[in-house]
């Protein structure tokens, strides 16, 4: 496993994303105020960049009638269709299993955040 520079620490504001080229790869380097996550930016269903979607939360899993908003900030959005995925895990709210987006490791090290493909 190598490890790649992809930014600086402070260079990407809470709640947006950076896109960088790594190894011939696009790549969505993510912050959510807290930590750094990197998402491979292509949608698997038509092939969108994905990362220039919206990152926001959904409704969750609850009772008829009942609305529970959650994981604010860590489902992105496709801005071409609306396809969602936990940008944590790459997996597609609507079918987990079928559908997913490569997520990398990321680590920080002497203020540069570190994408490990």
């Amino acid at each position: 496993m190598t490890k790649h520079e992809a930014a600086a620490v402070g260079e990407i504001e809470a709640g947006k994303c950076k896109i960088v080229t790594i190894d011939g790869r696009s790549i969505g380097i993510y912050y959510d105020g807290r930590d750094y996550f990197a998402i491979r930016n292509v949608c698997p269903h038509e092939q969108a960049e994905l990362c220039k979607g919206t990152f926001s939360g959904t409704t969750l899993a609850s009772q008829p009638h009942e609305y529970i908003y959650g994981m604010d900030g860590e489902i992105l959005v496709c801005p071409w269709h609306g396809w969602e995925f936990d940008v944590k895990t790459g997996k597609s709210l609507v079918d987990p299993e079928r559908y997913r987006v490569k997520v990398y490791e990321v680590t920080v090290e002497d203020d540069r955040v570190w994408v490990h493909m």
